[in-house]
């Protein structure tokens, strides 16, 4: 048995204010990590925090975040999983981290996502649908519907998951609290 988690993410700014209106939902952003203190974590979204208008395929940093975001507020969700559904998700990823400037956010795909219309462009994702896509190829499905249409909703919505965390990534950035040896799972576990 192994666990790979799911970081949904709400961050202040008009993009967010946005995707939140119309999920209706406050956490409008997930990142998938191979652990739970987010130190392995990856998804589609800002290349740079302090940048919104440059998106793509990128290894999130928390720390970085914390500081353009101070305020943001995570969910981390754990999956079980075979240690192979793993293996083959963290090999992907990385996989795909090498050649992370072929991938690029997929705006357009926001409309087809309200219009209910499955749309996939080469290398085009939401941080929704990348992550879906991913989970699919390797037998866990988050929706039963076409990874394009899959939104930040569908992750909190999602039943085989366990919440392991909830708060301000403040918290998660907290060095005191790892070095004493209280790894999210063991310190914020519900």
């Amino acid at each position: 048995m192994a666990h790979i988690y799911l970081a949904m993410v709400d961050t202040p700014g008009l993009f967010a204010s946005i995707i939140r209106f119309f999920l209706k939902q406050s956490y409008i952003h997930v990142a998938i990590s191979m652990d739970a203190d987010l130190e392995d974590a990856y998804s589609v979204g800002r290349r740079n925090p302090f940048i919104p208008f440059f998106a793509g395929f990128e290894r999130e940093d928390k720390r970085k975040i914390c500081r353009a975001f101070p305020t943001a507020q995570y969910r981390i969700y754990k999956l079980t999983c075979s240690q192979e559904q793993k293996d083959r998700i963290q090999e992907r990823l990385r996989r795909d981290y090498r050649r992370r400037f072929r991938f690029h956010y997929a705006v357009l795909g926001l409309f087809f996502i309200l219009l209910e219309r499955p749309f996939y462009q080469k290398n085009y994702y939401t941080c929704s649908s990348y992550i879906a896509r991913l989970l699919e190829e390797n037998q866990i499905i988050i929706a039963e519907k076409h990874f394009s249409l899959v939104t930040p909703k569908d992750f909190y919505e999602y039943q085989e998951r366990q919440v392991i965390f909830e708060g301000p990534l403040a918290m998660l950035c907290d060095r005191k609290a790892v070095r004493k040896g209280y790894g999210l799972e063991a310190a914020y576990e519900h």
